[in-house]
């Protein structure tokens, strides 16, 4: 039986469980397993949640994959630069189960920030959609997108699709590029009781314009909780 290693003190037990992670299945071949989440848990005498938040960092940098029920694999680092994920695809990519509940669908008038943001004209209708996003029935983010209700005749009239970009997707609409600026911040009380924190918890706030070659389909404010996600971006010198 493995001996239990002290773990150290928050926040940086994940980090510990990240790091031994990194050294074991370095020079590993692809398809290798990785040390298993029960494993760190003994291991580390840390919380499963915690052992998670490891596991994910090293998923978001393309170094292993979780494959639900069967434990997680040493994947071929990515070669791809910035590719374009929907919160569900980051999700389904991380080995984890996305949920959405919606919490407002409703058209509005475009302020000024949207309108500007969408290239259409202050006043116009957009869609609002606010939806709380959780991954294995945890919450991760707030996030409120805002769409132009031009370009998506009938969607408020539809059920609520299950994946704003499948239903892109179907319209032939599902952005190819984007723009996204990322900030740390303080959760307000209403983020605070929404995303099961304490007011004034650090979270991480990330704007997103997305695009269809030219067009504006997509204007996205999204609070994460910063305790249960890892942004990763990858550069490359060209």
């Amino acid at each position: 039986m493995n001996p239990v290693i002290p773990a150290p003190r928050s926040p940086l037990k994940h980090v510990a469980v990240r790091e031994y992670v990194r050294d074991v299945i370095t020079g590993l071949p692809v398809g290798a397993p990785a040390p298993s989440e029960r494993d760190l848990v003994q291991r580390f005498g840390v919380a499963r949640m915690t052992v998670r938040q490891a596991i994910e960092t090293l998923v978001a940098e393309g170094l292993v994959e979780r494959i639900p029920g069967r434990g997680t694999f040493v994947v071929r680092p990515p070669t791809r630069v910035g590719q374009l994920r929907s919160f569900t695809d980051e999700m389904n990519s991380r080995g984890l189960r996305p949920e959405s509940q919606t919490l407002l669908l409703r058209r509005e008038k475009a302020g000024p920030g949207v309108a500007r943001a969408l290239m259409i004209t202050e006043g116009d209708s957009v869609i609002h959609w606010q939806r709380l996003r959780r991954a294995d029935r945890d919450a991760i983010c707030l996030e409120d997108a805002y769409l132009s209700e031009v370009l998506l005749p009938g969607f408020l009239n539809a059920p609520i699709p299950t994946s704003l970009y499948a239903d892109l997707t179907g319209r032939g609409l599902r952005p190819n590029w984007a723009e996204d600026s990322v900030r740390a911040d303080l959760a307000s009380e209403r983020e605070a009781r929404v995303l099961g924190l304490e007011p004034g918890a650090p979270v991480l706030r990330i704007e997103r314009r997305a695009l269809r070659d030219d067009k504006v389909i997509e204007v996205s404010r999204s609070t994460y909780r910063s305790d249960r996600f890892t942004l990763w971006v990858q550069f490359s010198h060209r």
